[in-house]
């Protein structure tokens, strides 16, 4: 029988302050209630988007060594996850890792962490665009946005006006490239809007989610959405439902960063956790088959108790008294996707 706790690897630098790439990873893929095992591509003091004077230390060297280890001792992983690489180099060896270090039936998720705005990150060529659609092609989801799809299926890139025949274009190429899904991110029809577009191979139309555009963007939310994504669809939610998770769980971060002008430098994610967390401890409940009912039981009575310690009501329960006293629930306009996912979103897990 196949185990529900699942291990997971993710490969992607380490900015030791600035909540972002692994110490964003971690935190909400473990939320989920998956093992989180991390290999870091880098280590740096801080994130380069507002720090000077900041510290780089490139691992390559190390990471060979490492997958040996790994491959020595029979360490296996049921999904792997990768975000921003350093080089032409690191690509290829996540590719090693790939062939090397996956379970049956892993899930393979790139998020290639490249490019924005229409421009490539400073230390990035077209050479290595190429190189990560190489990469793409062997994932089973992508999670690229506009500028990054346009970039790897040399597609024209537009920042705005364009419709949909547009977006299932790139949508389309992306699959082109060898993976089963294609997920993009910052998709807009609509002024005051922002959301993701999902497609798999076989799909006859693209599903999508949107949500209303906040006045104030904030670093590292791209790792933020991609980190609950994977979290979201290795437990077993379909790609709209963890792009939709992903997505609410993302706004509500920003919204507890919103009144803080201080806070620059990235979200603070770790006020939304509790949504992750009871998204996914509760499978009835995420999945809408008969929650009240589950909840009702024993078990859910103790998780309930537990959610309750973590600021979360379930609507199914009274307030139940627990040795901690009574805690009270986020806010709802705080996690706007807390209270209902719809029971088509998500296939039962594995």
């Amino acid at each position: 029988m196949e185990s529900s706790y699942k291990k997971i690897l993710t490969v992607q630098d380490i900015s030791c302050v600035g909540q972002c790439s692994l110490t964003v990873a971690l935190p909400i893929i473990s939320a989920c209630g998956i093992e989180t095992c991390i290999l870091p591509s880098a280590v740096l003091s801080t994130h380069t988007a507002g720090f000077s004077g900041f510290t780089f230390r490139d691992l390559t060297e190390d990471i060979p060594a490492i997958v040996s280890h790994w491959e020595k001792e029979g360490i296996h992983f049921d999904a792997i996850y990768t975000g921003y690489l350093g080089s032409l180099r690191q690509i290829e060896l996540v590719k090693d890792i790939f062939s090397r270090t996956a379970a049956p039936k892993c899930l393979k998720i790139v998020d290639p962490a490249m490019a924005d705005n229409g421009k490539l990150y400073s230390i990035f060529t077209p050479e290595y665009a190429a190189a990560m659609a190489t990469l793409c092609g062997k994932a089973d989801i992508v999670i690229p946005n506009i500028t990054e799809a346009a970039m790897m299926t040399g597609l024209p890139y537009r920042a705005d006006g364009y419709d949909e025949g547009y977006i299932r274009a790139l949508l389309d190429a992306l699959l082109a490239l060898g993976a089963n899904t294609a997920v993009l991110t910052g998709v807009s029809y609509r002024e005051g809007e922002l959301g993701v577009a999902t497609l798999s191979q076989g799909d006859a139309e693209i599903s999508y989610y949107f949500h209303p555009r906040l006045p104030r963007s904030c670093h590292g939310t791209g790792d933020v959405f991609a980190s609950a994504f994977v979290g979201a669809a290795v437990k077993g939610y379909t790609p709209i439902a963890a792009a939709t998770l992903a997505a609410d769980f993302t706004v509500a971060a920003m919204k507890a960063t919103a009144d803080d002008g201080t806070h620059w430098y990235g979200v603070k994610f770790e006020k939304a956790l509790p949504m992750l967390v009871w998204k996914n401890c509760m499978p009835a409940a995420a999945s809408g088959r008969n929650w009240r009912k589950n909840c009702r039981r024993p078990s859910g009575k103790v998780a309930m108790k537990k959610l309750l310690c973590c600021g979360i009501k379930c609507k199914a329960l009274q307030p139940v008294p627990v040795a901690v006293g009574i805690i009270k629930p986020l806010p709802q306009q705080i996690l706007p996707g807390l209270w209902h996912v719809p029971s088509t979103l998500r296939e039962p897990a594995v």
